[in-house]
């Protein structure tokens, strides 16, 4: 599947901004199963120095700094990208779920890739009331992948999707008190939980495909960042990538950014200013397959 992708923040500053550096992480992945046929970003104002490179975890990072005085800083990311996901294993295929732990906590040659994503991070600490929450779906020797499928599906159908309730410094412990949330929150709660049963996980960024109701015109804007969890199989299968807010397998309406310990590590727009004061800020987010896109403009 194609796809087109614009993703805009927006930052309107109270008072003037003298100085700005920034971080994005917002150019598409290439992986074996996402390919980037083009990418761009661009800003207002424009940026005096401009650098891209990749961060630890191989995620494509810009740094830009703009020295001219502002008032508004607005970020453009446009990409087209072609996403082929390959079909997980059958679960029972996939090794115990000991087993992987076992694994992982050796490292070596075998697991290096994963055994870093075993360890708390800020925003996804091992909490023990995470673990338990996440110990009901894997019972002594049930295969890595069934316990990662039905911890999947029971945050999708025990917690309540609502905007607006948490925050960037909301706890996973708050998470699981009150069973509601929104994608970033779901993810942070079933990577700790993970973590605690000594599983390796991971936080992917991204976007996912949404669709209109039947006979509606799809609308503008309202696609949106999302967030979901890698999660290791071992060393045969590798990665698996989960969406615990749709209670899915990841397949090919999902467009990766990049990945990391939490959202700490990959989110889209990061910077440090000079002045400015208070400051509103608007996100629009378009994922729309490229025919559509391409016909659109004719």
């Amino acid at each position: 599947m194609k796809y087109r992708v614009r993703h805009t923040t927006r930052y309107a500053y109270g008072s003037t901004v003298d100085l700005a550096a920034h971080m994005l992480h917002l150019r598409p992945r290439d992986l074996p199963w996402q390919r980037v046929l083009s990418s761009g970003i661009s800003t207002l104002p424009a940026a005096g120095r401009w650098r891209d490179g990749l961060d630890h975890f191989g995620n494509a990072v810009t740094w830009l700094f703009i020295e001219a005085s502002h008032d508004l800083f607005e970020v453009t990311a446009e990409a087209k990208v072609e996403v082929r996901y390959p079909d997980p294993p059958p679960a029972a295929a996939t090794p115990a779920w000991e087993a992987v732990r076992d694994l992982a906590r050796r490292g070596g040659p075998e697991a290096w890739q994963a055994a870093e994503f075993r360890f708390d991070s800020p925003m996804c600490p091992a909490v023990p009331a995470a673990g338990a929450y996440a110990a009901a779906s894997f019972p002594p020797g049930r295969p890595v992948l069934a316990g990662l499928l039905d911890l999947n599906a029971r945050i999708r159908a025990e917690f309540r999707f609502r905007a607006g309730v948490t925050d960037l410094s909301t706890p996973v412990t708050e998470v699981l008190a009150t069973r509601e949330g929104v994608c970033q929150d779901f993810s942070h709660l079933m990577i700790a939980g993970l973590r605690a049963l000594g599983l390796p996980a991971r936080y992917v960024s991204g976007y996912i495909r949404t669709r209109p109701p039947p006979g509606q015109p799809r609308r503008r804007g309202a696609d949106q960042s999302h967030a979901w969890v890698g999660a290791w199989l071992g060393p045969e299968h590798g990665w698996v990538e989960l969406d615990p807010t749709n209670g899915v397998v990841v397949q090919d309406e999902h467009v990766v950014l990049g990945w990391g310990r939490d959202y700490g590590d990959i989110s889209p727009v990061r910077g440090v200013v000079l002045g400015g004061g208070t400051h509103g800020l608007s996100i629009g987010v378009d994922l729309e397959p490229l025919e559509e896109a391409e016909a659109a403009v004719r």
